[in-house]
């Protein structure tokens, strides 16, 4: 069916279908809407047109069934374009009544469960996810643009490493192995760097067997992307234009979706009923001065008494975590959340971060940035570490922490530490959630509502009588 602005003239025969939405019987007449993904169109069903036994078939319809109709495009005394129907197929019929279109689907929880009905009822829902679809283009533009190559790369995987999560497993039947969902895509991008690619990406799932909640979903979408011969300024720079072009490519909400925008202007959004300005360049403070300028704890000076800070806090901390762990406990807690305009969180502890490079400047910290908008994070980004020697010692203190009893830490991966005994080149890479970018591109306060189908706990099923 062609949208409203392309409708077919007056007279032209034509052939329509769609799902019927609005029913109107009046004696030997009976109006209909029927829907499709781009447009509806009414239709007019008279009985001395199509035949009594068509009509009666009409008289049966319900909302919700798909039928096919063949006739003559004519504008009804209002004016509206209006298909007067010569013959009618009814082509599914729907067994279950509609959500009531007027009002939607109400209940939250079954527009997370049936989104199937969420969609039908609301044609903002419908152009809410095709708000993802246009971000995920974006993304891909801004990268091909710039002479990255796609790839795709391993979900199942013998060593779930690239990042610090508990995650899921199964066992492989024909090769007798246990193996996991993996958690993060980096190690296989930069196997890639290492055989000589030099900008390589992957759009793709990853899976961290962690508890639901309005920021996390064990199943979310990753872009990861790495750039040889880059380091964390230029990392910055992609991930400005990353955001701002996404944020162009939705433009201005649509104004019968409630308005994430409060303007014409598509960098300025709305969160939570405050604006968010994601105009460049975006601020960049080091973790160290957040907390600092937050708690009046100066973590390089008080380094060896983080954990006594902490506690004077209220903070609670472990006694064996490391002074960076520490620190990264008393920022997550006390400042991340109060950060609303764009910021890149620069250098963060080392020990928390095994994967980036150390400053020149301190070897307690790493070359690594993660971005702030609205006290989420969006995008995480190293000057990637490529010293195998180093490498190791770091997989080794992880390994360490795993014996002592950290679930989330990865055993070492001896295959990744060969590929870059080969030799890496200094590269950049950054991590991007599409899912937390499309949360506040869309103003949405729960990832469910950016998720087309996200994970639910299933429902009871009362036994058989």
């Amino acid at each position: 069916m062609d949208p409203e602005s392309a409708q077919p003239p007056e007279g032209e025969r034509v052939s329509v279908a769609g799902r019927v939405m609005q029913l109107r019987l009046q004696g030997k007449a009976c109006f209909a809407h029927i829907e499709d993904e781009s447009a509806r169109m009414q239709v007019w069903f008279k009985s001395d047109r199509i035949g009594d036994d068509a009509y009666e078939v009409v008289r049966l319809l319900d909302l919700g069934d798909i039928i096919g109709v063949d006739g003559v495009v004519t504008r009804t005394r209002r004016g509206e374009p209006t298909v007067l129907a010569d013959a009618l197929t009814l082509l599914v019929k729907s067994l279950r009544p509609l959500p009531e279109k007027w009002h939607g689907l109400q209940d939250q929880e079954t527009r997370y469960r049936k989104r199937y009905l969420d969609l039908l009822s609301s044609d903002a829902q419908r152009r809410h996810f095709m708000a993802r679809s246009a971000v995920v283009r974006a993304l891909r533009s801004v990268l091909d643009s710039r002479g990255f190559l796609e790839v795709e790369t391993p979900l199942l995987q013998p060593i779930a490493g690239g990042g610090s999560a508990v995650p899921f497993m199964t066992h492989w039947n024909s090769l007798d192995i246990d193996v996991f969902l993996r958690i993060a895509i980096e190690l296989h991008l930069k196997r890639l760097l290492v055989g000589g690619y030099e900008r390589v990406y992957e759009i793709g799932r990853v899976f961290r067997n962690e508890g639901l909640s309005p920021r996390h979903n064990p199943e979310f979408t990753m872009l990861e992307a790495y750039q040889a011969y880059a380091n964390l300024d230029d990392m910055r720079e992609l991930t400005e234009t990353l955001v701002t072009t996404s944020a162009m490519a939705l433009g201005p909400a649509h104004p019968e979706d409630g308005g994430s925008a409060p303007c014409d202007d598509p960098l300025l959004r709305r969160v939570g009923g405050t604006d968010l300005h994601l105009h460049p360049p975006f601020a960049v403070r080091r973790m160290v001065d957040l907390v600092r300028d937050a708690t009046g704890i100066d973590a390089v000076a008080a380094w060896d008494e983080l954990h006594d800070a902490a506690h004077g806090l209220g903070v609670e901390v472990a006694a064996q975590l490391s002074p960076g762990a520490v620190l990264l406990e008393i920022y997550e807690q006390r400042v991340e959340h109060t950060i609303w305009e764009p910021t890149f969180v620069v250098e963060y502890p080392a020990d928390v971060t095994p994967l980036a490079r150390r400053t020149p400047h301190d070897p307690r910290f790493v070359e690594r940035f993660e971005l702030i908008a609205a006290g989420r994070e969006l995008a995480n980004a190293f000057s990637e570490l490529n010293d195998p020697v180093d490498q190791r010692q770091r997989f080794e203190e992880q390994a360490r922490r795993r014996a002592a009893g950290d679930a989330e830490a990865p055993p070492i991966d001896e295959d990744f530490l060969e590929a870059i005994e080969v030799g890496m080149p200094p590269a950049g890479g950054l991590g991007v959630g599409v899912d937390r970018l499309l949360m506040l591109l869309t103003g949405a306060s729960n990832i469910r509502d950016v998720l087309l189908f996200p994970t639910m706990r299933p429902q009871r099923q009362e036994p058989m009588q």
